[in-house]
């Protein structure tokens, strides 16, 4: 038996809190800038980012998104708006493929099939539930090694080691997180896991002291605004987002009335929102034997999710709006003008449980 560091117990967003410059140079919002795309990516959830077909709902809401933030995009898109979307250069640096770990064996198996499946895209997602893996790593080299101008992200993982093992060979971003999603039950069941707070904080001690230049996106679990705006001072480059998303009005999911009636119409599905009637979505994790029999998969495996009803409780440009507004205030506290200011000069302190409920509200 081995045990790690049972006299620092890891922690997660609720045993932390940011504590304000003593002065500030800041006196308004307004004088801080964030990037043009802010440091949170879509997580490649079919209940995020539908796959299945061209439709109003869909377009209307990936535009919104591209204009935010990078994509992920759900594995097996074929014959969706994302065949042509991978073909405008502008958009090509903010969406990721998403392949699986036997696409990413081609590199190896037949180099021909593997090149022609990527060809449409620039950044390339192998997206695995265990990213722990020798193979992993050996194909990882190999791909940087054979393409040069392309970026690739792995995942998932939930070790600070593995994170350095992955950023010493060079891979672009690292996708660290396991079983904190809402609809995830990794954790739950299969007993591995490394708090979110912690895990971010190790990678990014890692990243420090080596001059890596892997980015860390960090996902899973996050449950508001605070639990990002954490995440980005511990030393998270991106936050990957799911549930939240899925809790938009105009999310690629289609609302349903009272979670039986759906709602294929936007404009009355705005008009039933705006007039306060209860509308539901459904979110689905992507290893349930749902997704499974959506792949094509004959012979399922335990699940390692659920599916559940979020409630809808914003549309994405008024999320996005009050998260700038939030980030902006933070940082005016932090008297920090931009994001990499935030992750130097953050003061995280640890409080009890007692404190956390005193402004949890």
């Amino acid at each position: 038996m081995f045990l790690n560091s049972l006299d620092s117990p890891k922690f997660d967003f609720h045993d932390i809190a940011l504590v304000p410059s003593v002065l500030s140079r800041i006196e308004s919002r307004s004088e801080i800038k964030l990037p043009s795309l802010l440091p949170l990516m879509a997580s490649p959830m079919n209940s995020v980012l539908t796959i299945k077909k061209k439709e109003r709902f869909h377009e209307e809401f990936l535009n919104s998104l591209l204009k935010e933030m990078m994509v992920c995009v759900p594995r097996n898109y074929e014959n969706s708006i994302y065949t042509e979307l991978f073909k405008h250069s502008s958009l090509n640096k903010s969406m990721f493929k998403s392949i699986s770990l036997q696409e990413f064996k081609l590199i190896e198996t037949d180099f021909d099939t593997f090149q022609n499946l990527i060809l449409d895209s620039e950044c390339i997602l192998v997206d695995i539930a265990n990213g722990h893996m020798w193979k992993l790593l050996d194909l990882s080299k190999i791909f940087i090694k054979k393409f040069k101008s392309k970026k690739l992200m792995i995942g998932n993982i939930a070790n600070p080691h593995t994170y350095d093992a992955f950023a010493k060979i060079g891979v672009h971003y690292c996708r660290i997180g396991i079983g904190g999603g809402s609809v995830c039950t990794t954790s739950a069941n299969a007993s591995v896991h490394y708090p979110m707070a912690s895990l971010i904080y190790e990678c990014n001690q890692i990243k420090i002291a080596n001059a890596y230049e892997s980015k860390i996106v960090a996902d899973g679990g996050f449950k508001n605004f605070a639990d990002i705006i954490k995440a980005i001072a511990l030393g998270a480059d991106y936050v990957m987002l799911g549930g939240i998303l899925n809790k938009c009005l105009d999310s690629d999911s289609y609302p349903y009335l009272w979670k039986k009636i759906k709602i294929t119409n936007m404009n009355l599905a705005k008009w039933l929102y705006k007039n306060k009637f209860s509308l539901y979505k459904r979110h689905v994790g992507m290893s349930t034997k749902e997704i499974q029999k959506i792949w094509g998969n004959y012979k399922l495996k335990t699940s390692e999710g659920i599916a559940k009803w979020n409630k809808i409780d914003y549309t994405f440009d008024g999320w996005i709006e009050n998260f700038n507004d939030y980030l902006k205030s933070t940082m005016s506290y932090l008297n920090c003008v931009n994001l990499e200011e935030v992750k130097e000069k953050a003061n995280i302190i640890f409080i009890t449980e007692n404190s956390f409920r005193r402004f949890h509200k």
